[in-house]
């Protein structure tokens, strides 16, 4: 097989990124927007020693889960990959890519439950747009996939309607004002990013302007158009500060110019303060189950030890069930956020520590910390090496529950933990993100009783 070949595959399979898998011979091509049940015509647009590449021409036979695709930049914005399938049939798909995983990276044969899905549009709570110059006006969009070249969209179907106008602010805002937009090769311009978080329960809105200056000229007509447009819903408005060459997008320094710099919300009947640095799950509702179906795992006890606890939700919506709550968290501003929603919601038996968790263990256990449950909620990269040994060995809690972002890392965690003498009991996937290729799941595991 070369490249610019035409080739007809059938496509059998999806690969971890949402792409369409077929063979030719015996050569693996992926080839994106098609569907498990297409035949196709590609053309090939890359090639591998082990596998190719190729761009749909054509669909000679469409799938049975194919819809019409419903956004117009789907095929160029970088955000979902399956907007061509039905739910059902993605959710199927994320299912079994975590199964697959657990049974072929952690040889543990189990199977996964059905997945826990949700609305499949507007359901994000927080979105980053990126800002470009365009020939006819400011571009405020997503990036198109691997690059950093802006596609202009205003109105996503993954975000709240309240954003689009936010975005429409801007675009006035910049006509009116002339605001320069920031040049990533020449790192000179204003505006970089426009930052909207939303709380679910409260309707509370915080926009910010992420800046390549120390302020913002005109600060007070942003603000002025921002209250016309969102009414009582805008809470606060900040500018981060971010003048480094990076693809960070959001430094530590805030600058408020409305409002207090937070806004307020409700998570497992837990009060959350979120302000522009906080950590929270950008889908409210899904999350609400996550965590409902970690807590069912959880199940209650004297002392429950929470690692990677980030502002400390899922820790405190199961409080009530644990004489002790203790979250470690490496990120110190998320730490002060734990503790602050404690506070606020009147939990006293809850603690939080700033370290790093594989550090956390090894202090607690020899401070005779004996937790009946520990919960794990790393990030992509998974536990650190040694931590899964340690905790089986030396803490030897009845329960661990996994929340997991990536199956990969979870499978070989999982294994990890089996060779220790967990075993696990019960896998769910879980749909935080509908119609993007990412997936998460949530695991029980036992201690196994010796005999």
């Amino acid at each position: 097989m070369q490249k610019n070949d035409k080739v007809k595959l059938d496509i059998t399979a999806m690969s971890a990124d949402g792409n369409g898998i077929g063979k030719v011979d015996s050569m693996v091509v992926f080839v994106p927007m098609t569907a498990v049940g297409d035949t196709v015509e590609a053309h090939i647009i890359k090639v591998t020693k082990s596998y190719a590449v190729g761009k749909l021409e054509r669909i000679l036979t469409e799938s049975e889960d194919r819809i019409e695709n419903d956004c117009s930049v789907f095929k160029q914005c970088g955000g979902c990959v399956y907007r061509h399938i039905s739910y059902e049939a993605e959710c199927e798909i994320k299912r079994r890519r975590v199964e697959d995983c657990i049974k072929r990276i952690g040889g543990i044969d189990i199977e996964v439950d059905t997945v826990l899905s949700g609305e499949s549009s507007n359901y994000r709570n927080k979105a980053q747009y990126p800002v470009g110059e365009g020939a006819n006006g400011a571009l405020i969009g997503f990036y198109a996939p691997r690059s950093h070249r802006i596609i202009d969209c205003r109105k996503c179907a993954l975000q709240p309607a309240d954003f689009e106008k936010v975005l429409d602010v801007f675009d006035c805002f910049i006509e009116k004002t002339g605001i320069s937009i920031y040049n990533e090769q020449t790192g000179k311009g204003t505006l970089r990013h426009i930052y909207i978080r939303k709380a679910e329960t409260t309707g509370e809105t915080m926009v910010c302007a992420v800046i390549n200056a120390n302020k913002l000229e005109n600060s007070e007509l942003l603000v002025e158009m921002l209250k016309q447009a969102l009414g009582s819903n805008l809470k606060t408005v900040v500018l981060n500060i971010n003048k480094a060459d990076t693809n960070v997008i959001l430094s530590n320094k805030c600058i408020n110019i409305y409002g207090d710099g937070y806004i307020n919300d409700t998570l497992c009947s837990v009060k959350v303060r979120l302000n522009a640095l906080s950590f929270y799950q950008v889908n409210h509702n899904m999350a609400q189950r996550l965590y409902a179906l970690a807590g069912e795992y959880a199940g209650e006890g004297n002392v429950l030890l929470d690692l990677y606890c980030g502002a400390g939700t899922i820790g405190l919506s199961m409080a009530k069930r644990f004489k002790k709550v203790l979250g470690v968290e490496v990120v110190a501003q998320a730490v002060e956020d734990a503790k602050y929603n404690a506070e606020i919601n009147q939990i006293s038996n809850a603690e939080f520590i700033c370290s790093d968790a594989y550090k956390a263990a090894k202090e607690l256990e020899r401070d005779g910390l004996l937790p009946d449950v520990v919960i794990v909620d790393p990030p992509r990269k998974g536990l650190e090496k040694g931590l899964p040994l340690h905790i089986a060995s030396k803490m030897k809690p009845k329960r661990i529950v996994y929340v997991s972002c990536d199956p990969a890392t979870l499978a070989r965690d999982l294994a990890a933990f089996d060779e220790a003498g967990y075993k696990t009991l019960r896998a769910t996937a879980v749909d935080m993100f509908p119609r993007t290729s990412h997936v998460e799941a949530v695991c029980l595991l036992e201690r196994e009783e010796k005999a």
